[in-house]
Order: structure tokens, then C-alpha cells, then sequence
């Protein structure tokens, strides 16, 4: 058993069956990708939409692929014909071009709200109070080739467990606010390789985990 394949089952046997996880393989070779695929992962997620398309091209075609990093909306044709899930949606200017892309393809992608819950100013995302509106405008529901399928929020990268334990109840608290009104609401992705037990116990639905799989980040 190689290392990427004992990672993957130790952190399989670690979450809840009901927990997806999200192999993070952004910057890591093909290779490491098939030795996850061959240990039976399914779903990747990249954040740059060039290198998603490239080892979409490549790899086998029964894997989930997800965009799980900040989308440029002249972008988003790139990765129309084949992308699952699209995490970080912040405006009704990029659902729309989603959408758009998306009808060319006769899909419907679906996508989350990435929903500020830290407290740098790097991070991007929508209020709690723009997320509603998103939610309730006629736009929107009017979007026929998009599916909204949840929130997506990034802790802050920080050693203070108490504040990611607080940024974490916050937006399960505000999904859980969300969803009667909006059933189609099944997805809260929280947590990545330094957090995910904490978003777990917080509701999260999906965990994005990519250094304890597949070792640290290659910055090339």
C-alpha cells in the first residue's frame, strides 16, 4: 500500500459514511491522482480551472471533478462541459454565466455559496444577509441550468481552535436557517486537512482534504 492509498483509507475510516470527501489534487501530478483513483477515490477537486481541464482530459471519465477555488467568470467555459460541482460561488453575475455555459452543454451544474465566514480579508464570499437575497431573487429562480445545492465556507488559518469552532457553528447555524425554505439545500462543505474533524462535528456534509493525502503543496 503506497502512501497516498494508507492516507486516503485512514482518513475514509475517520468520517462519517455520510461525509463526502473531496480528494484536494490541486498542483500534484497525474500520478498521484491514479494512485488515489486506484485506492478508489472518485471525486478531485482542483482550484485552477486550466489544470482541472487538463487532467479531466487525461484521466478516466467516471470522476466527479469539483472547483473548489475562486472562479473568474470568463473562465467558466473552460470547465462547462464536465465539472460537478463548483464551490465557490459569490455573485449572481457568476451563477449567471454558469448557467450560460452550462445550457450550451444541455447540463445543470450545480454549484454553493461561499459564504464569509473568516475573518481575513483574503478570503472571499457572500454575507449571511447577500446569500437571502441570492436565495429569494426572481433571477435566480429563474436559472434553469444551475442547481444550488448547498454553502461552502473556509475557516480562518488559525491556531485558535475556539475561533474555527465559531466560524464553523456559525454557518451551520445559517444553513440550518436556510433550509426549510429552501429544500433543495443538502450540501454544507466545511473543513479541510487541518479542521475537517471540527467541521464534522459542526454538520458538514463535505470535506475538502488535499495535504493529508496527498502530502504537502507543491508550489512550482
Amino acid at each position: 500500500m503506497n502512501d497516498i492509498e494508507q492516507n486516503l483509507h485512514e482518513i475514509k475510516t475517520s468520517i462519517p459514511e455520510e461525509v463526502t470527501l473531496v480528494a484536494v489534487s490541486k498542483t500534484k501530478p497525474v500520478s498521484d491522482l491514479m494512485n488515489a483513483y486506484e485506492a478508489g477515490q472518485r471525486i478531485f477537486g482542483e482550484n485552477k480551472i486550466q489544470e482541472m481541464t487538463e487532467k479531466w482530459e487525461t484521466m478516466p471519465k467516471d470522476i466527479s471533478w469539483h472547483m473548489i477555488g475562486h472562479v473568474q467568470t470568463n473562465k467558466v467555459k473552460y470547465m462547462a462541459p464536465f465539472v460537478d460541482l463548483i464551490h465557490a460561488v459569490d455573485s449572481y453575475k457568476l451563477l449567471k454565466e454558469i448557467d450560460k455555459q452550462a445550457k450550451k452543454y444541455n447540463r445543470t451544474i450545480n454549484c454553493l455559496l461561499q459564504i464569509k465566514i473568516a475573518e481575513e480579508e483574503s478570503k472571499f464570499g457572500l454575507s449571511e444577509q447577500d446569500a437571502i437575497t441570492l436565495l429569494n431573487t426572481e433571477e435566480v429562480k429563474n436559472l434553469t441550468n444551475v442547481n444550488i445545492q448547498g454553502l461552502m465556507g473556509m475557516a480562518t488559518f488559525t491556531n485558535n481552535e475556539q475561533q474555527i469552532h465559531n466560524e464553523f457553528k456559525k454557518i451551520s447555524s445559517f444553513f440550518e436557517e436556510l433550509k426549510p425554505k429552501h429544500s433543495q439545500l443538502e450540501v454544507l462543505s466545511i473543513g479541510m486537512s487541518g479542521d475537517y474533524k471540527i467541521a464534522i462535528n459542526y454538520g458538514s456534509t463535505m470535506v475538502r482534504i488535499g495535504s493529508s493525502i496527498f502530502g504537502a503543496r507543491n508550489y512550482g
